[in-house]
């Protein structure tokens, strides 16, 4: 390969590994082309699977800042599955092709800068797919609107109850008031009755005395 031919790959990789959600460095060792055909149709729009050379990789990882992720990872027969789509996805193609051919290897991986390994591969594999999540999601927040919905249509019944309780106890407030005024007015109208009549008097003195 001359000089430009890869300087040209390396930069293709480098956008690659920086563009991508994700990618998982495997081994391919013993696979025909035809598995791996299958391989990459089986991975369908969540990812593309590329046999590369480890010393452009090498470079390639080391420019786009996952040397200390990947580097180690580059030996023997590599190839890269560059994730674009839904990376559960993916990782459940990547797993389920390894078990029926053996001879595909994960090494490990890269998920939005951070290192995976194997067993953290598998086990994003085994998550449920991005539509199932979204539609818990939607289902948990609709019935949460739900439930803030009958609360919201509850509160003009329980304010007309409470403005129906305040009204009565205002009225029965009132209406004890006035008894209250009724009888005190009573008690008055008789005090000042006995204070105003006059004392009774059977004699009068007569004038002067007998002469």
């Amino acid at each position: 390969m001359a000089n430009a031919e890869k300087v040209a790959a390396v930069a293709e990789l480098t956008e690659r590994f920086r563009g991508s959600s994700g990618a998982v460095l495997t081994e391919y060792r013993g696979l025909t082309v035809a598995q791996l055909a299958e391989l990459r149709r089986s991975l369908g729009d969540n990812a593309t699977f590329a046999v590369v050379k480890n010393t452009l990789t090498k470079i390639a990882v080391t420019e786009a800042g996952l040397e200390n992720q990947l580097s180690s990872l580059l030996g023997g027969p590599s190839a890269v599955a560059f994730v674009d789509g839904d990376v559960v996805e993916a990782a459940k193609g990547l797993r389920d092709f390894a078990k029926a051919n053996p001879l595909l290897v994960i090494k490990g991986g890269v998920l939005d800068g951070k290192a995976m390994s194997p067993s953290d591969i598998i086990k994003l594999a085994d998550l449920e797919p991005r539509e199932v999540l979204l539609a818990k999601l939607a289902g948990a927040m609709k019935a949460s609107l739900a439930g803030a919905a009958a609360t919201f249509n509850a509160l003009p019944v329980q304010m007309a109850q409470l403005a129906e309780a305040l009204r009565a106890k205002r009225s029965a407030t009132e209406g004890s008031a006035a008894e209250g005024s009724a009888a005190e007015g009573s008690a008055a109208e008789g005090s000042a009755a006995e204070g105003g009549a006059a004392p009774d008097s059977d004699t009068t003195p007569e004038p002067g005395g007998e002469g």
